[in-house]
């Protein structure tokens, strides 16, 4: 499936640290898609991801889910049902554990400036997050790929590296 045949409402699911953020901020980029992260919308500001309340964060994202263009990455599955029924197009991202694994610890260490990161947070490197992509992210992946291959969207997975760099390059995007 071609970026163009995803439409103007595009979800991108997919474990932590699978490129998400960054997938999303190029695709808005190049179609001219308002890039929402969910991230920023589930903490808030200027702190070190201090979650915001639940209320706080459904009304968000609600808000954003009505625009009429999008790209939005995050998972915040009890959300799904309403963000599928808007969309137009989906995406699964995937990166095996020890790339997110890496991921995680470059952005936390090196990077400054990424897409999807907090206004005013810092990444920090924690044991709570490194449990979380080692242990719980093995699960939800066969919790996002069976949610997904049972959506009735045009829809593409990108479940390599390999295969995530071959639509940056056939759909002449830049990180």
């Amino acid at each position: 499936m071609t970026l163009n045949g995803l439409g103007c409402r595009i979800c991108i699911i997919g474990p932590s640290n699978s490129g998400k953020s960054t997938l999303a901020a190029a695709i808005g980029r190049a179609r001219g898609l308002k890039t929402i992260h969910l991230d920023q919308f589930a903490h808030w500001p200027n702190t070190n991801w201090l979650p915001r309340p639940t209320a706080d964060f459904d009304a968000l994202h609600h808000q954003a889910v009505l625009g009429e263009n999008w790209v939005m990455d995050g998972n915040y599955s009890r959300c799904w049902p309403q963000r599928f029924a808007r969309a137009t197009g989906a995406i699964l991202l995937d990166a095996p554990t020890s790339v997110s694994l890496l991921r995680y610890l470059r952005r936390s260490w090196f990077e400054r400036v990424r897409a999807g990161n907090l206004e005013g947070g810092q990444d920090s490197v924690n044991w709570t997050m490194i449990r979380h992509i080692a242990i719980t992210t093995p699960q939800n992946r066969r919790r996002y790929r069976l949610i997904f291959d049972q959506l009735d969207l045009p829809k593409t997975s990108l479940l390599t590296v390999r295969e995530v760099d071959q639509f940056y390059r056939a759909e002449r995007l830049t990180r």
